[in-house]
């Protein structure tokens, strides 16, 4: 399996010609070709610079326009994977930040099929469904969204991430993280009943003190590879950095990942 992220907040490789902006695309090359997160504009030139296949299945991870404004430049009778939140109306500090298209844009271009619960949507490939929040969460205060008519506290219920399951394990992808580190990569030990070992993506750490980031990393050394980025926070990944070592792999867009 290959993961390549085509969009993130920096570009790291060197000879070619990539870019980079606030936002978060990955490809996962396995069975079959699936995006997770279409980015903001970046991704799919990305990807063809990077001469890559139009990918049919598409993952949007949760409703940010950070996550989904690319979404449009890869619909091409494809299939999307969402939460039902993902579609709604979202506000922080009275600025928009949901998807900047309505549903029925999207469903005239591609078939949507919405989960809540742990769905299997390739070989070997989970979508984790609703995570649940044992441990803290990684929410963004002052957060709304609009559910028929009427604005809440936004927890980001829709926030998903892949699971992955091979002989070595369980390995990971997040978009943003916002059900919490902790409890994402529990919930993928009890959905697929082994120990995930890989995680890779933005880990919304950015908003946590350096304190909270350090116990937060004690409680995850058993994993052998954590490549963050995107939201993870450059303060934040460089704490995961010193305490990993080795097993810290620094990514960003044209970044490939082999497993």
């Amino acid at each position: 399996m290959k993961i390549t992220i085509l969009a993130d907040n920096k570009v790291i490789e060197t000879g070619v010609n990539l870019k980079a902006e606030w936002g978060f695309s990955a490809l996962v090359e396995f069975d079959e070709p699936i995006l997770f997160d279409t980015g903001k504009e970046v991704a799919f030139e990305n990807l063809k610079t990077l001469k890559k296949d139009l990918p049919k299945k598409i993952i949007l991870s949760h409703g940010h326009y950070d996550h989904t404004t690319g979404i449009v430049q890869f619909l091409d009778n494809s299939e999307v994977y969402a939460h039902p939140d993902v579609f709604l109306p979202r506000f922080l500090k009275g600025r928009y930040i949901g998807i900047p298209y309505l549903k029925s844009l999207v469903e005239s271009r591609a078939k949507i099929f919405e989960n809540t619960e742990p769905q299997k949507i390739s070989k070997n490939i989970w979508l984790s469904g609703e995570i649940p929040r044992i441990f803290g969460d990684s929410t963004l205060k002052e957060a709304i969204i609009v559910r028929e008519g009427k604005k809440e506290f936004d927890q980001i219920l829709d926030d998903q991430a892949i699971f992955v399951k091979s002989s070595r394990g369980i390995l990971v992808l997040v978009g943003c993280c916002h059900a919490g580190l902790l409890n994402t990569l529990k919930w993928a030990e009890e959905v697929l009943g082994d120990e995930v070992k890989t995680i890779v993506g933005g880990m919304h750490l950015v908003n946590k003190k350096d304190d909270e980031v350090r116990e937060i990393v004690k409680k995850i050394d058993y994993l052998e590879l954590i490549a963050p980025c995107h939201c993870t926070g450059l303060k934040a990944e460089m704490i995961i950095a010193d305490f990993f070592k080795e097993r810290y792999k620094a990514v960003g867009s044209g970044s490939v990942l082999g497993f």
